[in-house]
Protein backbone atom coordinates (compact mmCIF):
# COMPACT_ATOMS: atom_id res chain seq x y z
CA UNK A 1 0.00 0.00 0.00
CA UNK A 2 0.88 2.84 -0.77
CA UNK A 3 0.87 6.44 1.71
CA UNK A 4 -2.23 7.89 2.43
CA UNK A 5 -3.21 11.13 3.47
CA UNK A 6 -6.36 12.24 5.66
CA UNK A 7 -7.22 15.93 6.15
CA UNK A 8 -9.00 17.22 9.04
CA UNK A 9 -9.92 20.70 8.37
CA UNK A 10 -10.89 21.63 11.84
CA UNK A 11 -7.51 21.49 12.69
CA UNK A 12 -6.36 19.99 16.55
CA UNK A 13 -6.64 21.73 19.83
CA UNK A 14 -3.27 20.78 21.56
CA UNK A 15 -2.66 19.90 24.93
CA UNK A 16 -0.84 23.16 25.71
CA UNK A 17 -3.83 24.93 24.57
CA UNK A 18 -2.41 25.76 21.55
CA UNK A 19 -4.14 25.35 18.28
CA UNK A 20 -2.58 23.69 14.67
CA UNK A 21 -5.04 24.83 12.31
CA UNK A 22 -4.36 22.84 9.69
CA UNK A 23 -3.98 18.88 10.24
CA UNK A 24 -2.67 16.77 8.14
CA UNK A 25 -2.43 12.55 8.75
CA UNK A 26 -0.18 10.36 6.60
CA UNK A 27 -0.83 6.63 6.99
CA UNK A 28 -0.29 3.31 5.59
CA UNK A 29 -3.14 0.54 5.64
CA UNK A 30 -2.89 -3.12 4.97
CA UNK A 31 -5.88 -5.77 4.86
CA UNK A 32 -9.48 -5.49 5.21
CA UNK A 33 -11.95 -4.55 8.01
CA UNK A 34 -13.64 -8.30 8.33
CA UNK A 35 -17.75 -8.41 8.47
CA UNK A 36 -17.17 -7.81 12.45
CA UNK A 37 -14.78 -5.25 11.74
CA UNK A 38 -12.78 -6.81 15.10
CA UNK A 39 -9.56 -7.44 13.25
CA UNK A 40 -7.75 -4.40 13.84
CA UNK A 41 -4.34 -3.97 14.73
CA UNK A 42 -2.96 -0.41 15.13
CA UNK A 43 1.01 -0.15 15.30
CA UNK A 44 2.46 2.99 16.93
CA UNK A 45 5.46 3.91 15.57
CA UNK A 46 8.87 5.44 17.21
CA UNK A 47 10.86 8.35 17.14
CA UNK A 48 12.01 8.92 13.51
CA UNK A 49 10.12 5.97 11.89
CA UNK A 50 6.83 6.08 9.55
CA UNK A 51 4.02 4.38 8.75
CA UNK A 52 5.13 1.96 6.39
CA UNK A 53 5.72 -0.80 9.10
CA UNK A 54 6.51 -3.57 6.46
CA UNK A 55 9.20 -2.10 5.96
CA UNK A 56 10.40 -0.86 8.70
CA UNK A 57 8.88 -4.05 10.83
CA UNK A 58 9.53 -7.02 8.68
CA UNK A 59 9.75 -10.24 10.46
CA UNK A 60 6.88 -9.02 12.25
CA UNK A 61 4.55 -7.06 10.08
CA UNK A 62 4.57 -8.78 6.29
CA UNK A 63 2.83 -10.89 4.12
CA UNK A 64 4.07 -14.43 5.84
CA UNK A 65 4.30 -13.09 9.07
CA UNK A 66 2.87 -13.41 12.96
CA UNK A 67 0.65 -9.84 11.63
CA UNK A 68 -0.60 -9.99 8.22
CA UNK A 69 -2.85 -8.47 5.80
CA UNK A 70 -4.76 -12.20 5.12
CA UNK A 71 -6.22 -12.01 8.48
CA UNK A 72 -5.89 -8.40 10.04
CA UNK A 73 -6.26 -4.94 8.95
CA UNK A 74 -3.58 -3.25 9.78
CA UNK A 75 -3.12 0.71 10.13
CA UNK A 76 0.31 2.33 11.07
CA UNK A 77 -0.12 6.39 10.96
CA UNK A 78 2.82 9.04 10.85
CA UNK A 79 3.13 10.76 14.44
CA UNK A 80 2.60 14.33 14.45
CA UNK A 81 5.49 16.37 14.50
CA UNK A 82 7.11 13.49 12.08
CA UNK A 83 7.88 14.57 8.63
CA UNK A 84 6.56 11.55 6.42
CA UNK A 85 3.16 12.86 5.88
CA UNK A 86 1.76 14.44 8.88
CA UNK A 87 1.78 17.82 9.99
CA UNK A 88 5.12 18.77 11.34
CA UNK A 89 7.86 21.75 11.81
CA UNK A 90 8.39 21.51 7.94
CA UNK A 91 4.97 21.85 6.97
CA UNK A 92 3.06 25.92 6.24
CA UNK A 93 2.20 27.26 8.66
CA UNK A 94 -1.18 28.82 7.48
CA UNK A 95 -0.29 32.46 8.89
CA UNK A 96 2.61 33.43 7.56
CA UNK A 97 2.26 30.92 4.86
CA UNK A 98 6.18 29.60 5.45
CA UNK A 99 7.33 25.85 7.05
CA UNK A 100 6.72 26.55 10.49
CA UNK A 101 10.66 25.45 11.89
CA UNK A 102 10.89 26.44 15.01
CA UNK A 103 7.55 28.57 15.26
CA UNK A 104 5.95 24.80 15.68
CA UNK A 105 3.75 24.47 18.81
CA UNK A 106 5.14 21.57 21.44
CA UNK A 107 3.22 18.55 20.87
CA UNK A 108 2.78 16.04 23.97
CA UNK A 109 2.34 11.96 23.43
CA UNK A 110 -1.51 12.82 23.95
CA UNK A 111 -1.94 14.87 21.33
CA UNK A 112 -0.40 11.90 18.93
CA UNK A 113 -2.72 9.98 20.16
CA UNK A 114 -5.64 12.24 19.89
CA UNK A 115 -4.49 12.90 15.98
CA UNK A 116 -4.48 8.68 16.13
CA UNK A 117 -8.25 9.00 17.02
CA UNK A 118 -9.44 11.36 14.44
CA UNK A 119 -7.75 9.06 12.05
CA UNK A 120 -9.51 5.30 13.44
CA UNK A 121 -12.89 8.00 13.07
CA UNK A 122 -12.04 8.72 9.76
CA UNK A 123 -11.57 5.09 8.49
CA UNK A 124 -14.78 4.08 10.69
CA UNK A 125 -13.03 2.14 13.29
CA UNK A 126 -14.59 1.61 16.78
CA UNK A 127 -13.04 -1.27 18.29
CA UNK A 128 -9.36 -1.83 17.95
CA UNK A 129 -8.52 -5.95 18.62
CA UNK A 130 -4.40 -4.86 19.15
CA UNK A 131 -2.58 -2.06 19.77
CA UNK A 132 1.30 -2.60 19.78
CA UNK A 133 4.21 0.07 19.89
CA UNK A 134 7.65 -0.07 21.07
CA UNK A 135 9.55 3.06 22.79
CA UNK A 136 7.94 6.09 21.81
CA UNK A 137 5.48 4.54 20.06
CA UNK A 138 4.94 2.33 23.40
CA UNK A 139 4.24 5.38 25.21
CA UNK A 140 1.31 6.06 22.29
CA UNK A 141 -0.83 3.06 22.51
CA UNK A 142 0.17 2.76 26.89
CA UNK A 143 -2.06 6.91 26.71
CA UNK A 144 -4.50 5.77 24.23
CA UNK A 145 -5.15 2.63 26.23
CA UNK A 146 -6.09 5.02 29.12
CA UNK A 147 -8.01 7.78 27.48
CA UNK A 148 -10.10 4.95 26.01
CA UNK A 149 -10.32 2.16 27.64
CA UNK A 150 -13.14 0.46 26.27
CA UNK A 151 -11.76 0.65 22.22
CA UNK A 152 -8.75 -1.03 23.21
CA UNK A 153 -8.98 -4.66 23.59
CA UNK A 154 -4.96 -5.62 23.66
CA UNK A 155 -2.01 -4.15 24.25
CA UNK A 156 1.58 -5.02 23.61
CA UNK A 157 4.07 -2.74 24.76
CA UNK A 158 7.08 -3.21 24.18
CA UNK A 159 10.71 -1.59 25.55
CA UNK A 160 8.42 1.72 27.09
CA UNK A 161 7.88 3.40 30.15
CA UNK A 162 4.87 5.08 31.86
CA UNK A 163 6.79 8.42 32.43
CA UNK A 164 10.31 9.17 30.33
CA UNK A 165 13.25 8.86 33.35
CA UNK A 166 15.44 11.79 34.36
CA UNK A 167 18.25 9.23 32.02
CA UNK A 168 16.15 9.33 29.09
CA UNK A 169 15.72 13.18 29.00
CA UNK A 170 19.15 13.72 29.59
CA UNK A 171 19.78 11.71 26.42
CA UNK A 172 17.32 13.65 25.12
CA UNK A 173 19.22 17.35 25.70
CA UNK A 174 22.63 15.55 24.77
CA UNK A 175 21.06 15.26 21.51
CA UNK A 176 19.34 19.02 21.38
CA UNK A 177 22.40 20.78 22.45
CA UNK A 178 24.20 18.71 19.43
CA UNK A 179 21.93 20.19 17.29
CA UNK A 180 22.06 23.75 18.51
CA UNK A 181 25.91 23.86 18.28
CA UNK A 182 24.81 23.79 14.41
CA UNK A 183 23.84 27.73 13.53
CA UNK A 184 22.01 26.79 11.08
CA UNK A 185 19.22 25.14 12.81
CA UNK A 186 18.24 28.76 13.54
CA UNK A 187 18.30 29.53 9.91
CA UNK A 188 15.06 28.53 9.54
CA UNK A 189 15.72 26.57 6.17
CA UNK A 190 14.80 23.13 5.59
CA UNK A 191 18.22 21.41 6.32
CA UNK A 192 18.73 23.23 8.40
CA UNK A 193 20.66 21.87 11.50
CA UNK A 194 21.86 18.78 9.83
CA UNK A 195 25.30 18.71 10.64
CA UNK A 196 23.99 18.85 14.56
CA UNK A 197 21.50 16.27 13.96
CA UNK A 198 24.24 13.97 12.55
CA UNK A 199 25.91 14.34 15.91
CA UNK A 200 23.02 13.91 17.82
CA UNK A 201 22.50 10.35 15.88
CA UNK A 202 25.57 9.10 16.61
CA UNK A 203 24.58 10.32 20.49
CA UNK A 204 21.36 7.98 20.41
CA UNK A 205 22.53 5.27 19.22
CA UNK A 206 24.93 4.63 22.14
CA UNK A 207 21.25 4.51 24.32
CA UNK A 208 20.25 2.20 21.71
CA UNK A 209 23.04 -0.40 21.64
CA UNK A 210 25.43 -0.28 24.50
CA UNK A 211 28.56 -1.82 25.33
CA UNK A 212 27.97 -5.66 24.30
CA UNK A 213 26.63 -4.94 20.88
CA UNK A 214 29.59 -2.74 19.74
CA UNK A 215 31.69 -5.42 20.80
CA UNK A 216 30.09 -8.22 19.42
CA UNK A 217 29.19 -5.59 15.47
CA UNK A 218 31.99 -3.22 15.76
CA UNK A 219 35.04 -5.33 17.25
CA UNK A 220 38.48 -5.10 15.07
CA UNK A 221 39.70 -8.15 13.96
CA UNK A 222 43.31 -6.47 13.34
CA UNK A 223 45.31 -5.68 16.53
CA UNK A 224 47.57 -3.37 14.86
CA UNK A 225 44.82 -0.55 13.46
CA UNK A 226 45.31 2.45 15.00
CA UNK A 227 42.36 4.36 12.75
CA UNK A 228 39.69 4.28 10.94
CA UNK A 229 37.83 1.67 13.13
CA UNK A 230 34.80 0.33 12.63
CA UNK A 231 32.62 1.85 14.93
CA UNK A 232 33.50 5.44 13.73
CA UNK A 233 32.49 4.30 10.53
CA UNK A 234 29.24 2.74 11.98
CA UNK A 235 29.09 6.05 13.96
CA UNK A 236 29.38 8.32 10.73
CA UNK A 237 27.33 6.04 8.11
CA UNK A 238 24.05 6.42 10.81
CA UNK A 239 24.42 9.98 11.45
CA UNK A 240 24.43 10.79 7.54
CA UNK A 241 21.49 8.03 6.79
CA UNK A 242 19.58 9.53 8.82
CA UNK A 243 20.64 13.16 7.79
CA UNK A 244 19.46 11.72 4.12
CA UNK A 245 15.85 10.95 5.59
CA UNK A 246 14.67 13.56 8.24
CA UNK A 247 15.04 16.98 9.72
CA UNK A 248 16.30 18.45 12.67
CA UNK A 249 13.46 19.92 13.58
CA UNK A 250 10.89 17.03 13.98
CA UNK A 251 14.28 15.38 15.77
CA UNK A 252 13.96 18.53 18.14
CA UNK A 253 10.26 18.49 18.52
CA UNK A 254 10.17 14.96 18.98
CA UNK A 255 12.51 14.20 21.50
CA UNK A 256 10.88 17.10 23.69
CA UNK A 257 7.57 15.46 22.97
CA UNK A 258 9.01 11.68 24.53
CA UNK A 259 10.53 14.14 27.64
CA UNK A 260 6.71 15.16 28.74
CA UNK A 261 5.52 11.83 28.74
CA UNK A 262 3.86 10.77 32.00
CA UNK A 263 0.55 9.30 31.85
CA UNK A 264 0.53 10.59 35.41
CA UNK A 265 -0.22 13.43 34.59
CA UNK A 266 -3.67 15.46 35.42
CA UNK A 267 -5.01 11.63 36.36
CA UNK A 268 -4.20 11.86 40.18
CA UNK A 269 -0.76 9.69 39.37
CA UNK A 270 1.12 7.16 37.14
CA UNK A 271 -0.40 4.42 39.40
CA UNK A 272 -3.85 5.62 39.29
CA UNK A 273 -3.92 6.22 35.09
CA UNK A 274 -2.62 2.40 35.08
CA UNK A 275 -5.25 1.23 36.90
CA UNK A 276 -7.76 2.65 34.36
CA UNK A 277 -6.44 -0.04 31.53
CA UNK A 278 -8.91 -2.67 30.45
CA UNK A 279 -6.99 -4.34 27.74
CA UNK A 280 -5.28 -7.46 28.25
CA UNK A 281 -1.81 -6.03 28.55
CA UNK A 282 1.46 -7.90 26.84
CA UNK A 283 4.85 -6.04 28.39
CA UNK A 284 8.11 -7.00 26.85
CA UNK A 285 11.30 -5.80 28.43
CA UNK A 286 14.90 -5.88 27.26
CA UNK A 287 17.03 -7.45 29.38
CA UNK A 288 20.18 -5.20 27.93
CA UNK A 289 18.30 -2.02 26.84
CA UNK A 290 19.99 0.85 28.49
CA UNK A 291 17.27 3.53 27.25
CA UNK A 292 14.31 2.19 28.93
CA UNK A 293 15.92 -0.26 31.57
CA UNK A 294 13.78 -3.43 32.15
CA UNK A 295 12.78 -2.01 35.43
CA UNK A 296 10.34 0.32 33.85
CA UNK A 297 8.37 -2.67 32.15
CA UNK A 298 8.37 -4.30 35.16
CA UNK A 299 6.86 -1.34 36.62
CA UNK A 300 4.07 -1.12 34.26
CA UNK A 301 3.45 -5.23 34.53
CA UNK A 302 2.59 -4.90 38.27
CA UNK A 303 0.31 -1.85 38.07
CA UNK A 304 -1.61 -2.76 34.79
CA UNK A 305 -4.71 -4.93 35.66
CA UNK A 306 -4.66 -7.71 33.39
CA UNK A 307 -0.92 -7.53 32.57
CA UNK A 308 1.63 -10.41 31.55
CA UNK A 309 5.68 -9.85 31.47
CA UNK A 310 7.91 -11.50 28.85
CA UNK A 311 12.15 -10.66 28.89
CA UNK A 312 13.96 -10.78 26.13
CA UNK A 313 17.35 -11.33 26.36
CA UNK A 314 19.44 -9.71 23.60
CA UNK A 315 22.66 -8.28 23.47
CA UNK A 316 21.07 -5.65 20.75
CA UNK A 317 20.11 -3.41 23.79
CA UNK A 318 16.81 -1.13 23.12
CA UNK A 319 16.95 -1.67 19.19
CA UNK A 320 15.81 -5.47 19.65
CA UNK A 321 12.33 -4.81 19.60
CA UNK A 322 13.31 -3.77 15.83
CA UNK A 323 15.60 -6.86 15.66
CA UNK A 324 14.55 -9.51 17.58
CA UNK A 325 11.54 -10.46 15.43
CA UNK A 326 11.24 -14.05 15.89
CA UNK A 327 11.76 -13.79 19.55
CA UNK A 328 8.81 -11.01 19.66
CA UNK A 329 6.87 -13.64 17.08
CA UNK A 330 6.90 -16.57 19.42
CA UNK A 331 5.83 -14.09 22.95
CA UNK A 332 3.09 -13.13 21.50
CA UNK A 333 1.95 -16.33 20.27
CA UNK A 334 2.51 -17.59 23.65
CA UNK A 335 0.61 -14.34 25.26
CA UNK A 336 -2.56 -15.12 23.08
CA UNK A 337 -2.84 -18.63 23.89
CA UNK A 338 -2.70 -17.51 27.79
CA UNK A 339 -6.22 -16.72 29.15
CA UNK A 340 -5.72 -13.81 31.72
CA UNK A 341 -9.04 -13.00 33.01
CA UNK A 342 -7.44 -10.77 35.82
CA UNK A 343 -4.50 -13.16 36.69
CA UNK A 344 -1.17 -12.19 36.63
CA UNK A 345 0.98 -15.13 33.93
CA UNK A 346 4.22 -14.07 33.48
CA UNK A 347 5.65 -15.23 30.58
CA UNK A 348 9.61 -15.95 29.62
CA UNK A 349 11.57 -15.88 26.52
CA UNK A 350 15.02 -16.06 26.51
CA UNK A 351 17.03 -16.24 23.44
Amino acid sequence: MSLQIFKYKPGLKLESGKKLRELEIGYHTYGKLNKNRNNVVWVCHALTANSDVFDWWKGLFGEDDYFNPEEHFIVCANILGSNYGTTSPLSKNPVTGLPYYLAFPQISVRDMVKAHQLLAEHLEIDDIKIIIGGSLGGQQALEWSIIEPERIKNLILIATNARHSPWGIAFNESQRLAITTDRSFYANKRDGGAKGMKAARSIALLSYRGYKAYGVTQQEENDKKVDDFKASSYQNYQGDKLVKRFNAYSYWYLTKTMDSHNVGRGRHGVEKALSLIKAKTLVIGIKSDLLFPIEEQQYLFRHIPKAAFAELDSFYGHDGFLIETELLTNVITSFFKTDVKGKIIELQQSA
